[in-house]
C-alpha cells in the first residue's frame, strides 16, 4: 500500500512503500527516493574478520552507487546488522529487514546454519537475499540435490558464492592430483556448512581412489583437539581434511603439528588472515575459497583502490569482491525497476526487484556475474591455497566443469 503524508508546517511530501522519498531533489528537480540494502553478518565474535569485511564492501558499493548516480533519483542507504554467526539472530535480523519497508534487498549471511534460518521468513515477504558467502548446495538445490533431485526451495534466495558440492570436489582433486595426498583424515563441526563441505569432499576423494583412514567430528566451540590428533596421528593419514571455519580449525591444525607434521585442509571458511594470526604452525595449510583473488584479477583494481581510499580498519578479506558483486546485483536489479517505472519506485517493488534478478548480468568485481535458475552464480571459478611465510598464496584457480 502506498501512504501519502503532507506536513503542513514545511509542505514536504513524505512517501512510505517499498522505498522512501526523502525531501531533496535529484539532478532532474525530482524527490529522491531512498532505498535501504540490509546487511547480514557477524559482526562481533570469533567470525567478525569476515564479516566486517563483508560490511565495508557492501557500504563501498552503496557509496559508490551515489556518488556516480548509477539510479538516477535514487539513493542508497546500508542497514547493517549483526548476527553474531547465529542462526536464532539471524532469524530476527530477517524480521527486523521486512518490518522496514525501505529495505529492498539483503546482502548476507556468511553462515549457511543462518542463511536457513532467513531464507523462509523473507521469501514469505518476497524480500530479495543474495549471500557472497554461503556454499550450502541445499540452499539452492534443495535437501534432494545429491540424488540429482534438485528443487529450488526459496525464489527469493540467490548468492554470488559456488557451492559446497563443488567447493568440496575442486579441494579434493587438488589434494589428491596436486598435493599427490592419498590418505586423509576426515573432521567436521556438524555444523550445516562444515558437514556439508566434508560429504562433498569424501564422494570425490574417494571416487578419485584415495582413502579416508578415519573420520570425526568436533565442538566447533572447542579449541581442546589432543584427543582426536592421538586418532589421527594412529590412523597414518598424511592430511587431515576438516569441514568448518577458523576460529576452530586454527588451534586444531596447530595442536595437529605439536603431534604429527601433516597439513590440514580446509573451505572457504578457513581462508582468512585470523587463521594464520592464530596459528603459529600455519605453515604449508591448504584452503580453498571461492572465485580466483582478487589481487590477480583487472576487474578488481578499481575496488581495491577504492577500498583502501576509503580508509577501512578492516581488510575486506575473502568475500570482499563477491559481496561488492551481491550488493552491486541489488542495485542493478533496483535500476532496472525504476527505469521500468517511469524513473519512480513502484509500489510494488519488493516484488520487482525480485523478478528483475533473475535477469541481472553485469561485469563485476569477480568477473561476470550472473544466476542460473536456482540463484546460483554462474561463476564457478574456485582457489586453492597454501600458507606460506605467514600469508596465503594462492596455488591453482579454476572453473569447475
Amino acid at each position: 500500500m502506498l501512504i501519502l503524508t503532507t506536513v503542513l508546517t514545511t509542505g514536504a511530501l513524505t512517501l512510505t512503500a517499498c522505498g522512501s522519498r526523502d525531501d531533496s531533489k535529484n539532478s532532474s528537480g525530482g524527490d529522491t527516493q531512498t532505498v535501504v540494502i540490509g546487511l547480514d553478518a557477524p559482526l562481533t565474535g570469533d567470525l567478525s574478520a569476515l564479516g566486517l569485511g563483508i560490511k565495508n564492501s557492501a557500504d563501498l558499493a552503496v557509496k559508490t552507487a551515489n556518488k556516480d548516480k548509477t539510479v538516477p533519483g535514487v539513493k542508497f542507504e546500508l542497514q547493517a546488522l549483526d548476527d553474531q554467526a547465529q542462526p536464532s539472530v539471524g532469524q530476527q535480523n530477517a524480521t527486523k529487514f521486512i518490518d522496514n519497508k525501505g529495505v529492498l534487498g539483503i546482502v548476507g549471511p556468511l553462515n549457511s546454519g543462518v542463511a536457513q534460518s532467513m531464507q523462509k521468513p523473507l521469501n514469505d515477504a518476497s524480500l530479495t537475499q543474495v549471500s557472497p558467502a554461503n556454499t550450502g548446495t541445499e540452499l539452492t538445490q534443495g535437501n534432494n540435490w545429491k540424488t540429482g533431485d534438485k528443487q529450488r526451495p526459496f525464489k527469493t534466495y540467490f548468492r554470488t558464492a559456488t557451492t559446497d558440492q563443488i567447493q568440496g570436489a575442486f579441494a579434493a582433486k587438488y589434494l589428491y592430483n596436486d598435493a599427490k595426498v592419498k590418505n586423509v583424515y576426515l573432521i567436521d563441526d556438524q555444523k550445516p556448512y562444515g558437514a556439508g563441505l566434508a560429504a562433498s569432499f569424501k564422494a570425490t576423494f574417494t571416487e578419485l581412489g584415495g582413502k579416508i583412514v578415519g573420520a570425526d567430528h568436533v565442538n566447533p566451540d572447542d579449541r581442546d583437539f589432543n584427543a582426536v590428533v592421538t586418532k589421527v596421528k594412529k590412523s597414518g593419514a598424511k592430511a587431515v581434511y576438516y569441514g568448518g571455519e577458523y576460529p576452530a580449525g586454527a588451534p586444531l591444525s596447530q595442536q595437529l603439528k605439536d603431534s604429527v607434521k601433516i597439513p590440514l585442509m580446509g573451505g572457504d571458511g578457513m581462508y582468512s588472515a585470523d587463521f594464520i594470526k592464530l596459528n603459529k604452525k600455519a605453515q604449508g595449510d591448504i584452503a580453498t575459497s571461492v572465485g580466483k583473488p582478487v589481487e590477480e584479477l583487472d576487474s578488481a583494481k578499481k575496488f581495491i583502490a577504492d577500498y583502501k581510499t576509503a580508509g577501512y580498519k578492516d581488510a575486506y578479506e575473502a568475500y570482499g569482491g563477491s559481496t561488492y558483486d551481491a550488493t552491486w546485483a541489488i542495485i542493478e536489479a533496483v535500476k532496472a525497476v525504476v527505469a521500468d517505472n517511469k524513473g519512480k519506485l513502484p509500489d510494488d517493488a519488493r516484488a520487482k526487484v525480485l523478478a528483475a534478478m533473475s535477469k541481472v548480468q553485469f561485469d563485476g568485481v569477480t568477473g561476470p556475474v550472473s544466476f542460473d535458475e536456482y540463484g546460483d552464480t554462474t561463476n564457478t571459478m574456485m582457489t586453492a591455497y597454501q600458507v606460506d611465510s605467514g600469508k596465503w598464496v594462492s596455488k591453482l584457480s579454476e572453473a569447475y566443469k
